[in-house]
């Protein structure tokens, strides 16, 4: 079976657990398992930093529809509840809390309002409830469609229980209550196991598994696409098709959407078949232009999600959070995947493994050697290198739109969010790219922190412009549509090959002998704007693009490959470059050119029996005869027929 969402989905919602001598029961009942979302949505961002997944009522200050489920408890009695959740504007010490919601417990509401109190996640209090019968109806209810977040409901008649809230005690906890094996059990075992399912992943995984290699891809999100999905909605830069491997990008445009930059190129060729092919899709929909915060139809998820199941040799892990690597010696050999629906926990083994995380989640578990921040220039010579190193990183973009609906629309006011004036508010009606929070933070430890501001500057802006600006009539009919809840991120960690790709190379066009992908961006670094952090110090939601142009140049292969981890590659904006060097690699079609070049790379891997650096070592001519033919489906398919035509009788 090549497609195993479904492996991750319909296990019971709750598992009860009864005390000792049966003197008392329990219940958990994680949030994102509840069998009726309802209006909620699962938030995994902090998955590693919190503990868990969780729900979140994103609705633009409109409440959302109930989750709900039916549960079992072991028996009737008289149950103490706690929910774990949160605050989420107390690190700013707002006030009164927006993400308020309440329990509903066979139709009525536990007296307790949740999400109110606690700057961090913790198990709040809700009191006790008397349950007279075995099945027991359990409903969130969002009171105010601001953020409201639900990580697990608990039910117990043990009238001495604290619920433990950190790991490792929670996770194992969590384990014994929920009755989960303490060994995982074995999902299949593969080639090449993908981690990561955006752009560089996808094509990594179609790469190889054209080329013959049976691959694992395992993405924690619902859909396909990270920054390119209609989640996140970042458009696709950088140019494919560039020398010395014309070929390389064929996959990115089989699997990317139509969208700005492919609209741009068919001007330039209007009477090629891609060319009429963009300008007629484009023709019927307008909006396809659009390259960032655009419709959700823009980034075709369906049609990343339909590529890869077409494949026979991938088989696809969505709703799966990679959380622990075990290896042997210096390789991988398996990772252990948590299901971010239910808590099921799996295990994966490979041969050899891809880190397309963005943040190098992968890298870190295995042990990978990683930089974080931004080296010194006295390290590196790079002329845009700090006098000392610091852990800066650019940021995360939250990016937002509305709509005109052509009457009157109503926003609550935020009093609890960032406060603006005539003097500093935003007076836009979408949030694009420069729309960004968290430079200098840690992209990984405060993501939530770092997207949880992001809410707090659009809403609060968003509530100026409508109800008290004295521009609010041009505002008036415009309804706040779409915010996004998962951030995209630019920087975190950045995995270490044999090759660390500085900024001398690009601009002195340094020649490697494994040469491979073509990047075509500038050198382009994000600082926060000066005046928005004049008018927001210490809380900056705007930043600026610094770009030196360069030559297209092409990236070492060993840049690609872990230099400590020997069986792991990485392709995306976790590759081996400095910080500086990061401004031109980590637009997406160049990324997803680095997919390809890895999936083609593992199929050297497998044929030769050798590891990333053995293909350097002793198959590069061959990984550039792939790289001149490509993966396309169209180069596919001829290969494989003058394979065919050129075999001898039994080859087979």
């Amino acid at each position: 079976m090549r497609f195993a969402r479904e492996m991750f989905l319909g296990f019971a919602v709750v598992i009860a657990l009864a005390g000792q001598a049966m003197a008392a029961s329990t219940v958990l009942i994680e949030a994102e398992s509840l069998a009726d979302h309802g209006g909620w949505v699962v938030d995994t961002q902090s998955i590693d930093q919190m503990g868990s997944a969780y729900l979140l009522a994103h609705g633009l200050g409109v409440p959302v529809k109930d989750a709900a489920a039916t549960i079992e408890v072991p028996a009737p009695g008289r149950y103490r509840v706690f929910v774990r959740t949160r605050n989420w504007v107390g690190p700013w010490s707002a006030s009164p809390s927006p993400g308020k919601f309440q329990v509903l417990v066979n139709g009525k509401p536990l007296p307790t309002t949740f999400g109110t109190e606690g700057t961090a996640w913790h198990w709040q209090e809700g009191g006790q409830v008397e349950l007279s019968g075995n099945r027991v109806a359990i409903a969130l209810h969002d009171l105010t469609g601001f953020e409201g977040r639900c990580d697990a409901i608990l039910l117990t008649t043990d009238p001495a229980l604290v619920p433990p809230n950190r790991d490792p005690g929670m996770a194992a906890w969590r384990r014994t209550i929920l009755r989960l094996p303490e060994s995982p059990p074995d999902a299949g075992s593969f080639d090449l196991v993908v981690v990561g399912g955006g752009m560089a992943g996808c094509c990594t995984a179609v790469s190889a598994a054209r080329l013959g290699v049976s691959v694992a891809l395992i993405q924690n999100r619902p859909v396909l696409g990270g920054n390119n999905s209609s989640e996140v909605r970042v458009g696709l830069s950088g140019k494919i098709h560039q020398q010395p491997y014309p070929r390389l990008g064929d996959l990115v445009d089989e699997i990317g959407p139509i969208g700005y930059h492919n609209y741009h190129e068919a001007l330039k060729e209007p009477d090629s078949p891609r060319g009429r092919e963009v300008l007629e899709a484009i023709r019927k929909d307008p909006r396809k232009k659009t390259h960032n915060a655009g419709p959700a139809s823009n980034y075709e998820d369906d049609k990343k999600l339909r590529v890869v199941q077409a494949e026979k040799n991938i088989r696809l892990f969505l709703n799966a959070h990679v959380f622990l690597a075990e290896k042997e010696g210096p390789r991988i050999k398996a990772v252990v995947v948590r299901s971010s629906l239910d808590g099921r926990e799996s295990r994966v083994t490979g041969r050899w493994f891809v880190d397309c995380t963005g943040d190098g989640n992968l890298g870190f578990l295995a042990g990978a050697d990683f930089r974080v921040g931004r080296e010194s220039r006295a390290e590196t010579g790079e002329s845009l290198a700090p006098t000392q190193p610091d852990p800066m990183t650019m940021g995360t973009s939250v990016q937002w739109d509305s709509v005109e609906e052509g009457r009157p629309s109503p926003f609550p006011e935020c009093p609890w969010a960032l406060p603006f004036d005539e003097a500093n508010c935003q007076r836009v009606t979408r949030g694009d790219w420069e729309w960004e929070t968290g430079i200098g933070k840690d992209q990984i430890a405060d993501i939530e922190q770092i997207r949880d501001h992001a809410f707090r500057v659009i809403y609060g802006n968003w509530d100026y412009l409508k109800n008290r600006s004295t521009v609010k009539e041009r505002f008036a009919d415009r309804r706040l549509a779409w915010v996004a809840y998962i951030g995209g991120k630019r920087e975190s960690r950045r995995l270490l090959g044999d090759v660390i790709l500085q900024e001398q190379d690009l601009l002195r066009q340094k020649p490697y002998p494994d040469a491979c992908v073509t990047t075509t961006w500038g050198i382009d670094l994000h600082y926060p704007d000066p005046k928005n952090s004049q008018q927001f110090p210490g809380r900056e939601f705007l930043t600026i693009a610094k770009i030196i142009p360069v030559k297209p140049y092409a990236i070492p292969f060993r840049c690609l490959y872990s230099r400590n981890v020997a069986n792991l590659m990485m392709a995306g904006r976790d590759i081996s470059v400095t910080h500086v060097a990061l401004g031109t690699v980590r637009v997406q079609r160049t990324t997803g050119m680095m997919g390809e070049v890895v999936g083609m790379a593992a199929s050297l891997c497998k044929r030769h029996n050798t590891d990333p650096r053995g293909v350097y070592q002793g198959h590069l001519d061959e990984l550039k005869a792939l790289m001149r033919r490509g993966v396309g489906r169209e180069a596919v398919v001829s290969a494989a027929a003058a394979s065919s035509a050129t075999a001898r009788p039994g080859d087979a």
